[in-house]
């Protein structure tokens, strides 16, 4: 069976003018061409190459002996060539481009960024990108427990968080409760492991160990106090999600800095709010 978006090795079974024709053997009913200018010395009848099947300008099934940056089921990063009418059209080493059709982007997209896409066949049996990665990363990282690890933002969840791809191959993601809104999709970032799960996907911050965090927290949240004119307008009791939209903090996050800056004599809770301790 010939497999479109797959690496094969076919069978020489015809010779034609403008080419050869490969099968999975002679006799078989399915055979695809491969063009002249792909032959090399030595291709015969009865020779066997590796080839890879897609379809080129006119819908037709065609070998290549060109290899693509990715097959079907596989991720790579690609660059965008050009952004059309129906999607952006990316270069994966062959010479039809790779359509990444609208609604499988994750963001907008311009002539000359980079995105990891997956490569899928269409219902019209056509080859296409997807920047939805997830269900085609891997889940066997060599990552453990406080490893730091470099990947991709590849979507945003507002229900579950930041969605990354960890070496642009294993599945990551940072809980929506952290980070401060930052981050968007094609970011390259740095990130600590802070759990395995037991299908090998990975739990991560791009916060660092709490008692490490805290000063950098206290910071920010200094800063934030002096926005509003040195009194916050709650203290310390205020709801999780209030704290999530105005710091980037969890709660716990949050008390531990307004603790760190009482210490340092900097502010004070006072009736109801937060306030900042001026000489």
């Amino acid at each position: 069976m010939l497999r479109i978006g797959e690496k094969q090795v076919l069978e020489i079974v015809r010779e034609v003018a403008f080419g050869v024709y490969l099968a999975e053997g002679a006799g078989a009913k399915e055979s695809v061409l491969l063009p002249r200018k792909e032959i090399e010395p030595g291709m015969e009848c009865g020779s066997r190459v590796e080839v890879f099947l897609y379809k080129d300008s006119s819908d037709r099934l065609i070998a290549t002996k060109r290899q693509p940056l990715l097959c079907v089921g596989q991720t790579a990063v690609l660059k965008v060539k050009e952004v059309t009418k129906i999607g952006a059209f990316l270069d994966w080493g062959l010479e039809k481009d790779l359509l990444l059709p609208f609604h499988e982007q994750t963001a907008k997209l311009y002539p000359g960024d980079e995105c990891l896409v997956a490569l899928y066949v269409d219902k019209s049996s056509r080859l296409c990108a997807t920047m939805k990665v997830y269900h085609y990363l891997r889940k066997n990282p060599p990552y453990q427990l406080n490893d730091e690890v470099r990947g991709r933002v590849y979507e945003i969840s507002d229900n579950f968080g930041v969605f990354v791809a960890v070496d642009d191959c294993y599945s990551g993601l940072i809980p929506k409760r952290e980070g401060k809104g930052a981050l968007k999709v094609g970011d390259r970032i740095r990130a600590r492991v802070t759990g395995v799960k037991e299908d090998g996907k990975l739990d991560l911050s791009i916060r660092d160990k709490a008692y490490l965090q805290m000063e950098e927290d206290a910071e920010y949240v200094m800063e934030t106090i002096e926005d509003y004119d040195g009194v916050l307008p709650f203290d310390d009791k205020v709801s999780p999600e209030i704290i999530q939209r105005e710091f980037g903090l969890s709660k716990g996050a949050f008390k531990r800095a307004i603790g760190r800056l009482m210490k340092q004599g900097r502010v004070e809770i006072r009736n109801g709010h937060i306030r900042k301790i001026t000489e």
